[in-house]
């Protein structure tokens, strides 16, 4: 009874509709058009439909839509505008802390070229007071990461190498034939160094972001010519490095970040595999990642990318240099390199524990085939042929030549001694940190960063006190933590029981009154996770990043009443001159 009812019921709908079509079928005697064109003009819908998806997902999309439109509401928007202008002045005052000298609580800023180039001296002298800005003092062996300086004399020995190679350009390898073969020599080593055949190839970049990017646009441009992909995308962790963030952005793709393990802090292969389509053009991984410091399963990776013939990238641009030597240096590593089967392309800086000077990362990939999609060539613009195999088309030579000079300088035995050094203070650092009751170590690091986290109180009070007895630490988030990356700083005698000391004396205040809030400058990390509309946050960073080029001096009204030129005979002669926006004027007659 109820299945005729049923049936019934799809009569009712279907009969009219079959009707319909034979009327029409009457009247247009059309029908292989109707549904040629129909279908086409479907096809067509559900395309554009696609496009229209956001880079980051249907959901994201549709977040950003709805407080977008929620901060169209008066009252609303006044609230958030508000805010943000208190927040934003907050910032500008803060940053133009770091650029007074004791006592003097506003800066002063060059804001126009001298009418006389200045003395070497005055400017020397000008310089060594801008080095001298900001509260934390790098030589004191208490800043996370930040500079990897390989000591005294690989110092000494880049400044000369750049006093040898400061006006060399790549670019020009008929008239530098020598940074073109430095370039390719430094290539050869690290392709060495990661267990490359003699088919693996790379560049010299200008960082790890530009390593990233570039890959990102090889694998992109590989898929779409070659394996016929239209609108590929990548698919990452969600704790890989931003700079594929950035590369997706720049370069109108998609991408889908894969969750990870709460427990291992890795990224979880079965939903990395349930998240690959034919639209994927890369797989990636790190080694390690950025925030915990925690190795990917790359071996594992690598197998769905030959199950789905699919490059993988390995991110080593933090680790890169301390894995290669690990093992020599006594230290069990999982295998990440090209010695694993169906990884196609690593990065890894060289001026973090490679000690060259910062500006240098190498991009390596196992075969030509995938460097040649890496490469821009333009054959029909009238200045000539133009190609580069970067981003950049003038590059400066004298990066290369010290990446060249301090991988000379260190040596196979001298990387391997300082990389068992580093080592060595993490794991102290990572056994110690366990040891302080209140506090946790996310997952398993294994190289030279620790991320700790608090059940018990913000973390993020613990990083403020931390700061306030001298150490720069970095802040994450989701979940909140902060992280120590070991440096070559870090292994000098004293400096690993000295930060576990004043850890643990920071936690056993914290915990007094373990439900403070944070303030001050870190508590923007523990609100901003809290705001849903992460567009509210990017305007906050907005801010902060115009800050940083603010050249108005705090407590002016920033006007537009400027010295006149120099060549004015009726200026009259200053010296040191200052603006009326709180700028200083070198230009003397």
């Amino acid at each position: 009874m109820c299945a005729d009812k049923c049936v019934d019921s799809v009569r009712a709908i279907v009969d009219p509709l079959v009707q319909l079509r034979t009327y029409l079928n009457q009247v247009l005697k059309l029908e292989p058009l109707v549904l040629v064109g129909g279908t086409a003009a479907a096809c067509y819908i559900i395309s554009c439909a696609f496009n229209k998806i956001p880079k980051d997902g249907v959901t994201e999309g549709f977040k950003r839509y709805l407080f977008k439109k929620a901060r169209l509401i008066p009252s609303f928007r006044k609230e958030i505008d508000s805010q943000i202008a208190a927040t934003g002045k907050e910032i500008e005052e803060n940053l133009l802390k770091l650029y007074t000298d004791e006592g003097n609580d506003n800066p002063e800023f060059i804001v126009r070229l001298p009418c006389q180039g200045l003395s070497n001296d005055a400017i020397i002298s000008k310089l060594e007071d801008y080095m001298n800005l900001g509260t934390y003092k790098w030589e004191n062996n208490r800043v996370s990461g930040t500079v990897y300086h390989g000591g005294k004399e690989l110092t000494e020995l880049n400044t000369k190498v750049f006093s040898l190679a400061a006006w060399t350009n790549p670019l020009h390898p008929d008239v530098f034939p020598g940074v073109c073969k430095m370039e390719a020599e430094i290539v050869r080593i690290a392709a060495e160094l990661f267990h490359g055949s003699d088919d693996a190839c790379g560049t010299v970049t200008s960082g790890g972001t530009e390593s990233i990017i570039l890959a990102v646009k090889a694998y992109r441009d590989y898929a779409v010519r070659v394996r016929g992909i239209s609108n590929p995308e990548i698919l990452i962790p969600v704790t890989a490095h931003a700079a594929f963030d950035k590369a997706a952005e720049l370069l109108n793709m998609r991408v889908k970040h894969v969750g990870i393990s709460k427990a291992t802090m890795k990224v979880r292969l079965d939903v990395m595999e349930s998240m690959i389509t034919k639209r994927t053009c890369m797989l990636v991984g790190s080694t390690p990642a950025f925030p915990h410091g925690c190795i990917d399963d790359i071996q594992s990776i690598a197998k769905l990318g030959l199950k789905y013939n699919i490059p993988l990238h390995v991110d080593a641009c933090l680790g890169g240099f301390l894995l290669a030597f690990m093992p020599k240096s006594g230290f069990q590593v999982p295998s990440f390199d090209f010695s694993v089967d169906g990884v196609t392309s690593i990065s890894a800086d060289t001026h973090k524990y490679g000690f060259a000077p910062k500006g240098s990362s190498v991009l390596l990939f196992s075969d030509k085939k995938f460097r040649h999609h890496q490469y821009f060539v333009q054959t029909n613009w009238p200045g000539g042929i133009y190609a580069t195999s970067t981003l950049a088309g003038s590059r400066p030579g004298v990066v290369i030549a010290g990446c060249w000079s301090s991988l000379l300088h260190f040596g196979l035995n001298g990387y391997t001694e300082i990389t068992r050094k580093i080592i060595n203070a993490a794991r102290r650092i990572e056994a110690g940190l366990r040891d302080i009751p209140g506090i946790f170590v996310y997952g398993e690091p294994q190289v030279s960063v620790i991320a700790i986290g608090s059940d018990d109180f913000d973390i993020y009070r613990l990083a403020d006190s931390l700061n306030k007895k001298g150490w720069s630490l970095n802040n994450l988030q989701f979940p909140s933590s902060v992280h120590i990356c070991v440096t070559y700083r870090h292994t000098e005698e004293g400096v690993v029981d000295q930060f576990l000391k004043d850890v643990t004396d920071a936690v056993d205040i914290i915990k007094l009154n373990p439900q403070e809030k944070v303030s001050g400058a870190v508590a923007l990390y523990a609100t901003s996770q809290q705001i849903p509309d992460r567009s509210l946050v990017g305007d906050i960073i907005t801010i902060y990043m115009d800050a940083l080029y603010n050249t108005t001096k705090k407590g002016r009204d920033g006007g537009d009443t400027y010295l006149q030129s120099c060549d004015r005979t009726s200026k009259p002669n200053r010296e040191n001159e200052m603006h009326l926006n709180g700028s200083l004027d070198l230009s003397t007659e």
